[in-house]
C-alpha cells in the first residue's frame, strides 16, 4: 500500500472514530449477476442474467467516489462475463485507478483467465479441497488451478466461504495458498444464510472449531487476510450491524453493507468477516484497528 494512501486511511479512521461518523470507504458494484456456476451457498445467481451497461457502471462508480468511497470491489454473478461497448473488466479498473479510487479489486469464481495484473487484489472462490470445493461448485477445482498457476501477477487471494459442506478443509485451503507463488494471501468467510441456503449454516461450535484453525494456520505463518482479534465478535456475531463503512450499488440500488440488509434476521447471522473487521474498528476496537494495520501493510 502506498504511503499516501494509508495517511488518507488513517485519517479517515481517526476522524469516524473520534467523530462517530457512519461514512463509507468501500463500496461494491455489482456488475451483473450472471454466472456460469449454480453453487449450492449461492442465492444471488443469475436471478436476471442482466449484464449492466457501461454508463451506468461509470455513474455508480462516480457516485461511489463522490460519498467518499476510496476502496472499489467489482462483483457478480461472475465479474470476467462483463462486457459492454466494447469495454471489459480490465477496462473498469483502469477507469476507476483513474477516477482515483485507491484499491480497486475483484472477486470472481477463477474458471476465466486471471489475466488483471491492474487490480490490486483478485478474490478467487477456492471452497474445499478438489472434491468438497467440486461438491459445492462443479467440476471447477482443477481448472481454478491451471488459471492461478497462469496468471500474470502474484496478486491473487484465495477467498473460502465455509459452511457444513466443507468446515474440515480449512487446512487444506490454506496449502494452497501457502504453496502458489500467485496467491498473496487467503482470507475466510462463514457461510451467511440466505434463503434456501440456511441447511449450510455453522453452529456456534462450528465456528469455534473454524476460528481455532485458522488461528493456528495464523501461528503457522500461513498467509491469511484475516484478523485474529475479531474472531470472538464473530463467532458470537458480537460486532455491530449493519457496517455502515461498507456500501454495495446494484442497478442503481445503494445498500448499506450487503445486499443482504433487506432479508429479516439476517445481519444477526452474517459470516462476512470484513464487515465485522470494518465495523469493530470503526467503532473504536483498537486492538482490531492495530490488527488491521499490521495484517494490511503484509498483503495489499
Amino acid at each position: 500500500m502506498k504511503t499516501s494512501s494509508l495517511i488518507r486511511f488513517a485519517l479517515y479512521g481517526l476522524g469516524t472514530i473520534a467523530f462517530r461518523h457512519k461514512r463509507s470507504i468501500l463500496g461494491t458494484i455489482i456488475l451483473t449477476d450472471k454466472c456460469n456456476l449454480h453453487c449450492k451457498h449461492c442465492s444471488v445467481n443469475n436471478v436476471t442474467g442482466i449484464v449492466h451497461p457501461l454508463e451506468r457502471i461509470r455513474n455508480e462508480m462516480r457516485e461511489l467516489y463522490q460519498i467518499g468511497i476510496r476502496i472499489l470491489f467489482f462483483c457478480g454473478g461472475e465479474t470476467f462475463l462483463w462486457k459492454d461497448s466494447g469495454k471489459n473488466l480490465r477496462d473498469l479498473v483502469i477507469e476507476a485507478k483513474q477516477m482515483g479510487f485507491l484499491i480497486v479489486n475483484i472477486v470472481t469464481n477463477g474458471t476465466f483467465p486471471l489475466d488483471l495484473p491492474e487490480a490490486d487484489l483478485i478474490l478467487l472462490s477456492l471452497d474445499g479441497d478438489e472434491e468438497h470445493h467440486n461438491a459445492i461448485r462443479g467440476v471447477t477445482y482443477t481448472r481454478i488451478l491451471e488459471n492461478i498457476d497462469r496468471s500474470t501477477a502474484d496478486n491473487i487471494c484465495i477467498y473460502m466461504a465455509v459452511n457444513q459442506i466443507n468446515k474440515d478443509c480449512i487446512r487444506s485451503v490454506g496449502n494452497v495458498a501457502k504453496s502458489k507463488k500467485n496467491i498473496r494471501a487467503i482470507s475466510f468467510n462463514f457461510h451467511t444464510p440466505y434463503p434456501d441456503t440456511e441447511a449450510l449454516e455453522l453452529t456456534r461450535e462450528d465456528k469455534i472449531h473454524c476460528c481455532e484453525e485458522i488461528g493456528q494456520l495464523i501461528e503457522e505463518g500461513y498467509p491469511v487476510f484475516n484478523l485474529k482479534s475479531a474472531f470472538p465478535y464473530i463467532i458470537d456475531n458480537s460486532f455491530p450491524t449493519p457496517c455502515h463503512q461498507c456500501v454495495v450499488m446494484e442497478n442503481g440500488k445503494l445498500s448499506i453493507c450487503g445486499r443482504c440488509i433487506d432479508v429479516p434476521g439476517l445481519c444477526e447471522k452474517c459470516g462476512y468477516f470484513f464487515a465485522a473487521e470494518y465495523a469493530l474498528v470503526f467503532h473504536g476496537n483498537l486492538r482490531v484497528a492495530a490488527d488491521m494495520l499490521h495484517t494490511y501493510l503484509k498483503y495489499i
